[in-house]
């Protein structure tokens, strides 16, 4: 299924979901696995979740006016990295968490050494989902890129997180920031720029989305921790509280919970104020930012 632009904000979420779930599945069907690994696949990135990468990508071209088949495709491939991701994050060497969105992780459903081979071939379905996209070879390349980088970011940034090795002289704040901004910002950041690439965005255009998509991730990561101390594990559909007990820093354990609520005010409105430039095809981005800062789950 493919989606276009219609107007301004007139194509929903839900068909954007839509559209996203079939490339997914499309992808893993065309690639000739064993059904064994092609089950864990779709375990992994079928079995629900946000899409908020995905919609961010197809929100950042609809911005600059484009969308359609090209934004799909660059939301998907960010998708398929963010379900690696998460996959790899839940073994037992990581995080080593049971539930995720609600159901057993990949490893407890399949056990450990599927979880990390369809972790390794979700990254690969990523580049391929690209590969597809029918974009031109300089987008294609350009995409490709943007993908790598924000990949490479997010590694980074869980190095940072699990094993440490920031800088030397480094405040625990300035530690907080550059880490988010890593681990989770930077897969965002990509599919902003992901999806104003794919519609032929000018310097300009592309400069206004990066701002948001880096106000965006590090809001969205600020979130996340303040869930991680306000909620439980059968609201959120994954275990809470486990940051406090990693010894990881978080914006609530470095600020409080009120100066994170703050923080992520702040960045809301960084988030709105990037993109006012692009007019009223940016409104749906601005709306989405809206809805992030006060999202309970």
């Amino acid at each position: 299924m493919d989606v276009t632009p219609r107007g301004v904000g007139l194509v929903g979420e839900s068909e954007v979901v839509e559209a996203i779930e079939a490339r997914l599945g499309s992808v893993i069907g065309e690639a000739g696995l064993p059904e064994s690994l092609a089950e864990a696949c779709r375990y992994a990135v079928l079995g629900g979740g946000k899409r908020l990468r995905p919609i961010l990508a197809w929100r950042a071209a609809e911005a600059v006016g484009g969308g359609g088949s090209a934004a799909v495709a660059a939301g998907a491939a960010v998708e398929f990295v963010h379900a690696f991701s998460l996959v790899h994050d839940d073994l037992p060497a990581m995080d080593d968490d049971d539930m995720r969105r609600g159901r057993p992780t990949l490893h407890k459903h399949a056990g450990e050494a599927m979880a990390v081979l369809a972790g390794d071939q979700l990254l690969t379905l990523a580049f391929a989902a690209i590969a597809s996209s029918g974009v031109d070879g300089v987008t294609m390349g350009r995409l490709v890129g943007e993908l790598s980088a924000g990949t490479t970011g997010m590694i980074a940034g869980q190095v940072h997180d699990t094993l440490g090795g920031h800088a030397a002289g480094l405040s625990d704040r300035e530690k907080l920031i550059e880490t988010h901004r890593q681990k989770t910002g930077a897969l965002i950041r990509a599919a902003c720029r992901m999806g104003a690439i794919s519609a032929g965005a000018d310097d300009g255009q592309l400069a206004a989305v990066t701002r948001f998509g880096e106000a965006i991730g590090l809001m969205f990561q600020a979130v996340d921790d303040l869930l991680d101390v306000t909620q439980s594990s059968e609201h959120v559909g994954k275990r809470t509280g486990k940051d406090a007990e990693a010894g990881k820093l978080t914006y609530p354990g470095i600020m409080g919970v009120d100066a994170t609520r703050e923080a992520i005010e702040g960045l809301r409105i960084e988030a709105a104020g990037a993109v006012e430039s692009l007019g009223e095809s940016a409104e749906p981005l601005g709306r989405l930012a809206e809805r992030l800062a006060v999202r309970t789950a």
